[in-house]
């Protein structure tokens, strides 16, 4: 003990010295802001609805304030201003006023899953400090905004002098997550060592219940919290406590792009398509299994459907999911059935809606879910997960009239693509058309909207 009291004597002036260099930073960088918005988002490849945010996002902000740069925190090394305005519209559609500046990031690795096996969200969560600490000392805008839900970055950007705007898909923990592990039920996010283990189990609900308290304290920091759906809304109110700061306001969906294919299509054969990046919470597999089940039950006066998986890889672990979705699907001997398409533009992504009947979802929470608004948008019928989004905000009726079907397991999705390939063309046209409308509640125009009437009034009062 006595030997400790020397080192820890020893340690002290270089504490101090630390203290007094993040302090000499933070203030330099303070007086230094810029006038801009920062858009705080490393993976800027992903693909998914996440990115279809950030770029209408970056839209909206230029078409309400031009006079405010918008500012790009990626972790892409080979993005720049051209590449990321030309991936905007050719992924996606969105055509930016002008290409947005690019600040890159080189400490992105502390964000990535794969540096935590274990305790991944607080990992995750502290990693994220330091990647925010690396791109405001980079660049300091006025306003700082969150579009991949890292609010562990939010004292950060405060302390920085910014003012914080996030748009929130999903909490980093939810009620319900802590509720499965309270039920030992195995899952993506709760492994079967753990369930089957009352120690490990009680471990984790202490470790999820300290992780709520600190993303409540951390949530809490935002000016401005804008989140996606009924459900997130939910979630976000309990766990941040900032009612009248949060304003929930629906993703982007292109329902105007896709309104426009015909209803009509051809059913020979009829083609349900999947449009989801080929991540663990997506459950592909399920899809397979049911379209299995679907195919082994089909009546032999029914035609026979082909599933087709459209999605992106972010990594290698996505690539590995993605071929033993191949391996089981040439265990199903469905080789000829299913088809997979990986990575694709947003053209051929618009073809493939196109031509398909049926569009399945099965991600259990999720929190909002744009693909069955564009599986609905598109004229394919929806057959979603029955919870959150889908539940709360999408596949609801329309003028009394049935715009989709919420499954929950194996045996009930493939009742759905049995009834949907079973019903003749008219009623199958006449829920597609209900479904058609519901979508327009969620289009692009509609987010640009919001979105400005959300963040106007903050823009508006800072002063600089």
């Amino acid at each position: 003990m006595a030997l400790g009291v020397p080192i820890l004597i020893k340690l002290v002036p270089l504490l101090l010295l630390y203290i007094i260099i993040i302090v000499a930073v933070v203030v330099r960088r303070r007086a230094s802001r810029r006038k801009a918005v920062g858009f705080f988002h490393p993976y800027t490849n992903d693909g998914g609805g996440g990115e279809r945010v950030l770029w209408c996002a970056v839209k909206a902000v230029q078409e309400e304030s031009p006079d405010l740069d918008c500012v790009i925190y990626t972790g892409d090394h080979d993005a720049s201003p051209q590449s990321l305005a030309a991936r905007s519209i050719n992924r996606f559609g969105v055509k930016l006023i002008h290409p947005p500046k690019v600040v890159h990031l080189h400490k992105r690795k502390w964000v990535e899953e794969t540096t935590y096996p274990r305790f991944t969200m607080i990992g995750q969560s502290l990693g994220s400090v330091l990647l925010a600490w690396e791109a405001l000392c980079i660049f300091t805008p006025l306003y700082y905004c969150d579009t991949s839900g890292y609010a562990f970055t939010y004292p950060v950007a405060r302390m920085f002098g910014c003012k914080v705007i996030c748009y929130t898909h999903y909490p980093t923990i939810s009620l319900d997550m802590l509720s499965r592990v309270q039920a030992r039920s195995s899952m993506y996010n709760n492994d079967a060592l753990i369930s089957r283990s009352v120690f490990f189990s009680q471990l984790k609900i202490v470790y999820y219940k300290l992780f709520s308290w600190m993303y409540g304290i951390v949530g809490s920091c935002a000016h401005l919290a804008m989140v996606n759906s009924s459900w997130t809304l939910t979630h976000i109110q309990l766990l941040w406590g900032i009612p009248d700061r949060i304003k929930r306001v629906y993703p982007p969906c292109d329902t105007s792009g896709l309104q426009v294919l015909p209803l009509e299509r051809s059913t020979e054969p009829i083609k349900i398509i999947s449009v989801a990046q080929f991540r663990p919470e997506k459950a592909h597999l399920l899809q397979l299994e049911a379209f299995a089940l679907a195919i082994k039950n089909l009546d032999a006066n029914m035609p026979r459907p082909k599933l087709q998986f459209v999605g992106s890889c972010r990594n290698e672990a996505d690539e590995k999911r993605l071929q033993h979705l191949k391996d089981r699907a040439s265990e199903l001997k469905l080789d000829s059935d299913v088809e997979f398409h990986k990575n694709v533009n947003y053209s051929e992504l618009v073809s493939l809606l196109g031509g398909a009947t049926v569009g399945i979802h099965s991600m259990i929470d999720e929190h909002f879910g744009i693909s069955v608004v564009e599986y609905m948008a598109s004229g394919a019928i929806p057959i979603a997960h029955n919870s959150a989004g889908p539940k709360m905000d999408i596949v609801l009726s329309e003028d009394g009239k049935q715009t989709g079907f919420l499954a929950e397991n194996v045996e009930e999705y493939a009742d759905a693509i049995l009834t949907i390939i079973g019903m003749p063309v008219s009623e199958r046209l006449e829920m597609a058309a209900a479904a058609r409308k519901r979508a327009s509640q969620f289009s692009e125009q509609r987010f640009y909207q919001d979105f400005k009437a959300a963040v106007g009034p903050i823009i508006r009062n800072t002063s600089t």
